[in-house]
């Protein structure tokens, strides 16, 4: 598979999100205390963003 979210524990003992693509990691998110609010987070990202505008800051 090319892309996929993965949900891993942090040093500090917190689940993070991080989302791969051939391999790399595009982005990651905030620590949270459980595995369910993990699972939420990425619920999100797949819901919310395919319409996500693009924003130019440069």
């Amino acid at each position: 598979m090319a892309h996929h979210f993965e949900i891993y524990k942090d040093k500090a003992g917190e689940y993070r999100v991080r989302f791969k693509y051939n391999s790399e990691t595009m982005f990651s998110t905030e620590g949270y205390s459980s595995k369910a609010s993990a699972q939420n987070a990425i619920d999100s990202i797949k819901k919310n963003c395919p319409g996500a505008e693009v924003m130019d800051n440069s």
